[in-house]
């Protein structure tokens, strides 16, 4: 039986490739046509940034479009086959209650919610016209992450945390904001990855990896599929982002794909082990808030820009070899994290 799961997984993570790379062309005209083109920061606001990344000026932005699009496409496809169909289509259906339906939910409408900052941003509109404002982006996403917590507590009747090699801990009500905490956090942490072209796909993309992984030791066969198929769109999205980038992710996908992996992670129950998998969100956020910590407190900048890729941009390291070296320390990382998975399993 899991030389069927395996085959499932591989076969419909290559479909997903291959739906993305064919309707790519269709995202790109919609793109440019309607000029949705990125608006980089004003020089006084960061002279850094914007001497580095100037050039980029006007290359579309919404490109995780084609992600969640693809995602979504597949799970309601064979969903639908298989409710209407033979058996055969049923046992590639991977859309169930227990295991797909809260992280697609999240998807969608957290990458709803991307789309239309990104819109806001292209457009110039919004309040201070770069659409919706960092106070209004962390209420929006705190709500979407809120209601998975409230998913999983009363619906699900979850409330437990496991510590690797330790065991599982019933925390009571405080699981609602470590819950909302997760999802936030990582979301805001894949925010700032995606500053580079490739950077935050390729982060993502083994990071889906490794938690389709842990998913598939766990026997959660659905939500492995699941991995797999976002895998499969980060490849194809992947194929036109890295360097010169055809098209950048947006909110709509590094918003959505954040918010998605923290709730996979909770639904594994290694969400304490996100730090080690996704080692360079980590170093991402941490430098922003170390730099902003600093400039408070000690009117000093610790870093020349930030987040990090931007520093190592500023001393000189070529785009291409941030980028390749950071995918490097990320499939590293994502293979540590599956290691402690399996010594956690005594497997």
């Amino acid at each position: 039986m899991e030389t069927f799961f395996v085959i499932k997984i591989l076969f419909l993570t290559t479909l997903s490739f291959l739906l993305a790379f064919s309707i790519t062309p269709v995202v790109t005209h919609f793109l440019y046509k309607y000029k949705m083109g990125k608006r980089i920061r004003e020089s006084r606001a960061a002279p850094i940034f914007a001497k580095l990344h100037g050039h980029k000026e006007g290359t579309p932005t919404m490109g995780g479009v084609l992600i969640w699009v693809t995602t979504l496409i597949l799970a309601l496809a064979f969903f639908y086959l298989a409710k209407y169909f033979d058996s055969f289509w049923q046992d590639f259906n991977f859309l169930t209650r227990s295991q797909t339906l809260l992280p697609l939910g999240a998807l969608i409408t957290s990458a709803i919610v991307g789309l239309a900052d990104d819109y806001l941003d292209a457009r110039g509109l919004g309040p201070d016209g770069r659409g919706f404002r960092m106070g209004q982006r962390l209420v929006l996403y705190t709500l979407i992450a809120l209601v998975g917590a409230v998913w999983f507590y009363f619906k699900l009747d979850w409330d437990v945390i496991r510590v690797p090699f330790l065991g599982n801990f019933e925390i009571g009500l405080w699981y609602i904001p470590i819950f909302i905490f997760v999802i936030v956090a990582t979301a805001f942490s894949v925010n700032e990855a995606d500053g580079l072209d490739g950077l935050a796909g390729g982060i993502l993309l083994t990071s889906f990896a490794a938690y389709g992984a842990i998913a598939f030791i766990q026997g959660r066969m659905e939500l492995a599929t699941f991995c797999g198929v976002i895998v499969g769109a980060l490849l194809a999205f992947l194929w036109f982002n890295i360097n010169p980038a055809r098209f950048f992710m947006g909110d709509t996908g590094a918003m959505a794909l954040g918010v998605t992996l923290g709730i996979i992670a909770m639904l594994t129950n290694y969400a304490l082990l996100l730090p080690v998998i996704c080692f360079l969100l980590v170093l991402e956020s941490g430098s922003v808030l170390v730099q902003l910590i600093s400039k408070k407190m000690w009117k000093k900048k610790i870093f020349r820009s930030t987040p990090i890729h931007h520093h190592f941009e500023a001393i000189g390291w070529s785009e291409p070899k941030i980028v390749m070296r950071f995918w490097v320390i990320s499939g590293v990382t994502a293979v540590a994290g599956l290691i402690l998975v399996l010594l956690d399993r005594g497997i």
